[in-house]
């Protein structure tokens, strides 16, 4: 069955990603048109080792919306913080299908100011 643009926009960001990465965690985006999410994920043991979105409790009563540059910057701070009580410091970023402009660099920016190195 063939496969749509996207999917294999995906499918080909992916692969260049995992083979980048070596033995370092992935940092996932996902956006939607009201939300971003992140999370960090272990490749080898099939796991996420931080998450984070504009839906959390902790982000939602100081932001405005969940989709805009600022939300996208704050939910980068965020998951870095998480990444670093997990123990990962440094990451590969996986933008998926997305290019890396607006709140996917937003976000970007926002995980490396808070201290993830990619």
């Amino acid at each position: 069955m063939a496969k749509s643009t996207t999917e294999r926009r995906i499918v080909s960001v992916r692969r260049r990603v995992k083979a980048a990465a070596g033995t370092r965690k992935r940092l996932s985006v996902f956006r939607s048109s009201k939300h971003i999410y992140a999370q960090v994920i272990d490749d080898v043991e099939g796991k996420t080792l931080a998450a984070a979105s504009s839906l959390d409790k902790d982000l939602r009563a100081k932001l405005k919306t969940g989709a805009d540059k600022d939300a996208a910057a704050e939910v980068g701070k965020l998951l870095a913080e998480r990444a670093a009580k997990a123990g990962v410091k440094d990451v590969v970023f996986d933008r998926g299908r997305y290019l890396y402009h607006g709140r996917v660099k937003a976000l970007a920016d926002g995980a490396r100011e808070g201290g993830l190195n990619f």
